[in-house]
């Protein structure tokens, strides 16, 4: 059997332990989540480096995005074929102003959290989170203008809305951690 150089060995090793330090931060950071499973499957599979609580606070986001997005996508095809009735229109109608507000607010929070300073830490987080939690409110408010209608346009709506509210409720969950570890994160003013 051929003995690995030297090198190679170390950086094998560091590579290893890198990859098991960021399991341990995905697991210990999603334990406590609101979903931790979909937590745990989503950022556990999420491609990037997530070495501190920072980088986990912005995959999640990231992940948010994406699903709030591919949603927003869907609910704008569907108000446009015209098919539904019009109280389902009415709540679609709605429910595209919703999302394209939860779309806007996660990509502010993505940038906040792109940009963070120490001078400004305080702030930023404190933007962060109101916006994910406005993101949130519409979600829940989405959902609210569907009450009254049956079929399944409603339930599509209700599983791709349920979907995106989790992984959301995870990234502020997230944030708010990261808010938490400022001091640990170097981020302290």
């Amino acid at each position: 059997m051929m003995a690995l150089p030297p090198l190679f060995a170390v950086v094998f090793v560091l590579a290893t332990l890198s990859s098991t330090f960021a399991e341990d931060l995905v697991h210990s950071s999603c334990i406590h989540a609101s979903y931790p499973n979909i937590c745990l499957r989503t950022l556990s599979s999420y491609s990037g480096p997530a070495k501190t609580p920072r980088d986990l606070a912005q995959a999640a986001v990231k992940v948010s995005l994406s699903r709030a997005q591919r949603v927003s996508t869907y609910l704008n095809g569907v108000a446009g074929q015209g098919k539904a009735s019009k109280r389902e229109q009415v709540a679609l109608s709605d429910c595209v102003e919703q999302i394209s507000d939860t779309v806007e607010e996660l990509s502010n929070t993505l940038k906040e959290l792109k940009h963070l300073r120490p001078g400004t830490f305080r702030w930023q987080m404190s933007n962060a989170e109101t916006w994910v939690s406005a993101a949130l409110t519409n979600e829940d408010t989405c959902l609210d203008g569907f009450q009254g209608v049956d079929g399944k346009v409603k339930a599509d709506v209700k599983r791709k809305i349920t979907n995106v509210a989790r992984v959301t409720s995870n990234a502020l969950y997230l944030i708010n951690r990261l808010d938490s570890t400022r001091g640990r994160a170097g981020l302290e003013p």
